[in-house]
This record gives structure tokens, sequence and C-alpha cells, in this order.
């Protein structure tokens, strides 16, 4: 959210031959030998348990780590900086004229993963950022004189770190060695109950080493296959007692079922909104900032009417896991204390306002990834609640996020806050870009509680709108269809808003003139005021939009709020 923020295994395949084949051969003395070897994986140190050996990367960008890892000991980190994606190669043996399989695990910020040299064509697979190991797989076809190829993962330019793992070029032995076949992993271990809704049951369970998936059962009958060590189960009934087990699975084969854990789903309740209903139909969001970084110093006193919501930027990481906490910048704010913070806080609230805590931003660090992690989120942020009145708590985190110990971190929140918490949402345009991304999910799993997600529209560059076109960020366009991936991807429109920057100097990249931004509201909810892109139905009840920050529009006059703000609330 500052304004400095850039954006942007296989099957043994013996040659099988019939009994009958094979006695005929013998009868005529010949020999029986299969035509071909069983396919392998020709990646040498495909785990990376040897470090780099085998591999090379770019400048000081790789190296190896003991956690995370997908399995074994150790996995690949690469970091990649303004100049360099962060690239490894290993150059790997191959036969001539044969088709492969590429494959691996990645985790982290951007990931490819490709190969060079086939002889025909080249391809690449790559995911955005990934909170839990995900499988990458391509396949490819070697030329007729082809007998080696470059392997390669990298990231992308100024992106956060991506971590590799398991990588597998697997098909017919080339002959330049590499990794042996898996054996059947071993059941999963510490199979427990997360979290459960009126619908649904959230499990977690210790990774198994040589898997590369997991299965789930319900009441004996598998539901869902996951690559992670999390699982949310859906469309179950309220006040239903279920039994649930995983397996862990690879390509020799699927483990023993785990011990067996019982859930009971909640009663029926809850409709959605987290607090909305307190809220103006249509509502405007702005970041306050606890800092001076140039932009107008403000009190939360000073921050105009036209904002319905005004998160407080940004609460602290301490150093036990997953829990923050908040200092007044007094010194900072002109001589602001913390009595006139919490006095004017209870001012906007008597006016009919919110103010929330965020959480994160772009140098947040917060990392909630277990369940230790997330209970000491959620009663960190009850305690400034209580603390400093805060009526909820924003979600700013731009490095990632773990969907299933998130989910659980705000649900045991709203447990203690009650129904009137107040929860919203900033990602970045690349972590909604797919209902699969770790922050999407988390909004769908906390869809009954959850009040808004203002996505960045800024310091992005060009991404996919939900018609599977690319869109430039700085156009009407670019906001449309964007959101549309939100509407129709399980979100409901009042928990849908815009964020855009205030000013020039509030993002690298991205501003627009209010005017287009509210050519956006207007095209999603009323079908006027499109682009080129038009969506497929209105939405009437879209709730809003966000900017960072109010410091940054103070700065311009107040421009964008006395634009933005009077359209919003005029919106019918």
């Amino acid at each position: 959210m500052p304004s400095d923020r850039t954006g942007r295994r296989r099957r043994a395949r013996a040659g099988t031959w019939s009994a009958v084949t094979a006695l005929a051969l013998a009868v005529a003395g010949l020999a029986t030998t299969p035509a071909s070897a069983a396919d392998v994986n020709n990646a040498r140190n495909a785990g990376f348990e040897s470090g780099l050996a085998n591999w090379t990367c770019t400048a000081a960008s790789g190296t190896t780590v003991s956690s995370p890892v997908h399995s074994g000991s150790s996995a690949l980190k690469a970091t990649p900086a303004g100049q360099d994606n962060a690239q490894c190669t290993q150059s790997v043996t191959v036969k001539p004229n044969s088709t492969y399989t590429l494959s691996g695990w990645v985790q982290g910020g951007y990931t490819y993963l490709g190969v060079t040299g086939t002889g025909t064509t080249d391809v690449s697979t790559w995911t955005p950022d990934t909170a839990s190991w995900k499988q990458l797989s391509t396949t490819f076809t070697t030329g007729a004189s082809t007998t080696s190829v470059t392997v390669y993962t990298h990231g992308w330019y100024g992106q956060a770190a991506y971590y590799a793992d398991d990588i597998s070029v697997y098909g017919p032995d080339g002959g330049g060695g590499g990794d042996p076949a898996p054996t059947v992993p071993a059941a999963p271990a510490g199979l427990t109950v997360a979290d459960t809704t009126s619908s649904s049951v959230s499990l977690s369970w210790s990774a198994v080493s040589g898997a590369t998936g997991y299965n789930v059962y319900r009441n004996g009958a598998k539901v869902t296959a996951v690559t992670g060590t999390s699982a949310t189960v859906t469309g179950l009934a309220a006040s239903t007692s279920y039994s649930f087990q995983v397996t862990a699975a690879n390509s020799a084969g699927e483990s023993a079922k785990s011990g067996t854990v019982t859930a009971t789903t909640a009663a029926t309740g809850g409709g959605g909104g987290g607090g909305g209903g307190s809220l103006p139909k249509h509502a405007v969001t702005g970041y306050w900032q606890n800092f001076n970084n140039g932009a107008k110093v403000q009190k939360i006193s000073d921050v105009p009417a036209a904002y319905d919501i005004i998160a407080v930027a940004f609460a602290d990481a301490t150093t036990t896991p997953g829990a923050v906490s908040f200092s007044l910048d007094s010194a900072g704010l002109g001589g602001y204390t913390v009595d006139q913070f919490k006095a004017d806080i209870k001012a906007k609230q008597a006016a009919g306002k919110k103010v929330v805590i965020s959480i994160g931003g772009q140098n947040g660090t917060v990392s909630v990834s277990d369940s230790a992690s997330a209970a000491n989120f959620a009663n960190s942020v009850y305690s400034l609640m209580q603390t400093y009145g805060f009526d909820g708590v924003d979600i700013d985190l731009e490095n990632g996020l773990n969907a299933t110990y998130m989910t659980q971190a705000l649900r045991s929140l709203a447990s203690k806050a009650g129904s009137s918490l107040i929860i919203t949402m900033a990602p970045q345009t690349i972590d909604m870009q797919s209902t699969s991304n770790s922050y999407f999910q988390t909004a769908l799993n906390i869809k009954d509680i959850l009040t808004v997600v203002n996505m960045q529209y800024y310091n992005s560059g060009s991404m996919l709108g939900c018609d599977g076109k690319v869109y430039s960020q700085g156009t009407v366009d670019f906001l449309t269809a964007l959101a549309c991936i939100q509407l129709e991807g399980g979100l409901a429109p009042s928990q849908v808003g815009l964020g855009l920057p205030a000013s020039t100097s509030g993002a690298g990249s991205g501003y627009v003139s209010p005017t287009v931004v509210n050519n956006a509201l207007d095209c999603l909810s009323k079908g006027t005021g499109c682009g080129t892109f038009k969506p497929s139905k209105t939405y009437p009840d879209l709730r809003g939009a966000m900017t960072w920050s109010t410091n940054w529009d103070a700065s311009s006059g107040n421009a964008w709020s006395n634009a933005v703000g009077a359209h919003v609330h005029a919106m019918p």
C-alpha cells in the first residue's frame, strides 16, 4: 500500500509384452528383453538435497534452504532483483524424438518453469504468488537430433523470492543419470480440524516426505485432492457431524489413510457483510498514515466526512509469530497524543464512521502460518481493538498469506468481537486473478463475515480481465474487467470496492482521475460510462471505492474524496 510499492510423477512405464509374444520368441530362441527401459526422472539433484549441484543460478540469486521444503530436507530459494529474474538452469540429457513431462513444485512469488533447446517447440508454465506449494507441469517433445535440453526456473523482476523443489524431467532415460523413482509415501500425521462453519470444515495436517499431493476423505469417500497440507471441504449440512481422513500420494501410489478426526458444522446463521449492515450501502474507504512521508500530516479528526471507513496504517509485527502491535507516531505527527487519537476515533464512530487497524503494507512482515500464529494474530488484534477502540481489521499483506490459517485467525477474531466486526482487505491485482490464489481463497472462506475487498488497481502493470483479455492499468477497462473477476468469482457486489491512489504522489503508477473512477463505478453498477469492456450484467450493490491515502488526498485539496466520495454516496 505505501506509495513506493512497485508492482508487478509419473508412472513407471516398463516395456510390456504379452505372454504369447514372449513365449513365441522364447521358442524361437530370441531374447525377450523389452523394447524400452522404464521412464525415469532425468533431472539431477532434482530436490536440491545436494545444494545447487548441477544447477546454475544468475548472479547470487539462488541458494538452498531447509524451510519451506516440499519434500526431503532442502529446496531452492531464488530472489529476483531489479534487473535479475533469478533464473536457475540445468542441462538435462534426453533422447531424440521423445516426449517428456516437465514438472516441479513451487511456492512464493511469481514462478516460471520451462525448457529450451528442445529442437521442436520450447515450452513454459507459470503461476502468480502462492503461499503454499503448487505443482507446475507441462510436456515437450525432443527433435530428431536433440540429446540435451536446458530446464529453467525463474521469478519476475523486483518481485518476491520464489521457492522450487522436486523438479522432474520424466520420460525415456537420456543416459545422463537422474534421481531415483519415488516410493509410496507414509500416511499423513497430525490431522486436525482448523475451522468449521455451517457449511464447511477446514483441515490441516503435517507434510509427508516424498508426497506430491494429498487426498481428503469424508465419511470414507474421497471428496477432494490438494497439493498442500490443508483443505476446506464445502457443501456440508449445518449442525451435522462428519469424519475425515487424509492420504498422501505420488506417482508410486497412495498411502494408507491417516487417523480419523470428526467435526460438527455450526448451526445455520450469518448472512455476510461483517458489520457492513451498519455502513451505508455504498461506502468510501481511506487509509490514514501513521507516519510522515511527505504527504499532509493529519489527525483522525482531520479526515473528511466523505470517508466511511478509515484504515489506520499500519500495525507492527512483533517477535511473537502472528502477533501485531500498534504505536502512534506522536513525534512524526506533530505531537498527536494517544488520548487525542482515541478520542478522535470515538468521535468518528459517533458520526457513523468505522475505524480499523490495517495489517501489512509493503513492508509488513506478519506471517500467520500455523494454528499458534493464527491464535496470536486474533488475540493481538482484539487487544488493539479494546485498547484503541478500532472497529475491526484490514488485511493488506503484500508478501503472501496462508488461506487456511488466515481464515482461522479471522474467524477466531470474529468470535471474540462479534457481528459488528469490520473486516476489509486490500490485495494487489495479482492476488485476485484467480479464485485459487490464497488471498481470493481467504476472502471466499470468510465471505459471511467479510465487509469489503478493495483491490489495489495500481502499481500493477497489465493484468487479465474476466474475459481473458489483457488490460493495462490506468484505464476504465482495467478497473471494470478486473473487478469482474471478483464479482463473478464468488464475492457479493457489496463486498467489492475499487482501490485507487488519491494523487500521482500516492503510487508509483496506476493513478487515474476521479472521473475515471466514477465512470468505472457507473459501468459496473448501471452499465454506463464503460470503455471497450462491458460487463455481462450490472451490479447495483457494488460497495464503492478506496484510496491511498487520506493524507495524499489532503495534499491535493481533497480533490479525490470530494469527487469520488460524492459520487459513491449518490449511487442508488
